[in-house]
């Protein structure tokens, strides 16, 4: 039965007009976006399909070209339309974090960490600086792989700094693991950098850790 022929509630585009979109499964929310289905199949049955086969809405939005055209149903229109979406997102979780500030909205400040990083395959580390009123002035990855003092750079992180004329910074790396309890070397690193920026009357204000649907500041433990 087409979804034209299903009541008025249960049809995904006016259920999310009437209730909002927190009120529809992942299947819905994806019918939303492809449309139409395919020969037999409605929109939310091909959703269905599409999140069965790539196991998990997750892993279908991290799912490259070629995975996902290869599916009946999608192509390269969709898989365009759907990276746009996702930028879009970042975008927006962007100047929510710069309309707003750290020390009022931390939540803010590691959902935009979350996104940015949660999803690499490999570790960085990265900085976001700050002016004197802790609004963001940047988001920059300035080294990838392990966090430790060889691979870190206090000098270079001196340097943007100045580069971007920041009053604070907040750390930031991910652990491609999914586990976000920061390490000796990541506690060890930190202590360098507050140390180093001090001298140049730069506060680091937090170093937040992203795991897999976590993450772990610095702050909320004490270490800063």
């Amino acid at each position: 039965m087409p979804i034209t022929d299903w009541p008025m509630a249960e049809r995904p585009r006016e259920k999310l007009l009437s209730r909002g979109a927190n009120a529809l499964s992942d299947a819905e929310l994806l019918a939303i976006f492809l449309r139409t289905g395919i020969k037999g199949k409605t929109a939310v049955d091909l959703a269905r399909d599409v999140i069965s086969h790539f196991g998990g809405l997750r892993n279908l939005l991290l799912a490259d070209k070629k995975a996902f055209c290869q599916f009946s149903g999608l192509g390269e229109a969709k898989f365009a339309q759907l990276q746009a979406v996702l930028e879009l997102s970042r975008r927006h979780l962007k100047e929510t974090l710069k309309r707003g500030e750290f020390l009022q909205n931390p939540q803010a400040t590691q959902d935009y960490l979350s996104a940015q990083l949660r999803d690499l395959p490999y570790e960085v580390f990265a900085c976001l600086f700050l002016d004197n009123q802790h609004r963001v002035i940047e988001f920059e990855i300035l080294f990838q792989g392990t966090i430790n003092g060889a691979s870190v750079h206090p000098r270079e992180v001196v340097r943007k700094t100045l580069k971007h004329n920041a009053a604070a910074l907040i750390l930031a790396h991910n652990h491609p693991s999914g586990i976000a309890e920061p390490s000796s070397a990541d506690r060890h690193i930190t202590k360098q950098l507050t140390e180093a920026l001090a001298l140049i009357d730069v506060r680091v204000l937090d170093h937040i850790v992203v795991g897999d649907g976590e993450c772990v500041a610095f702050s909320e433990r004490g270490w800063i």
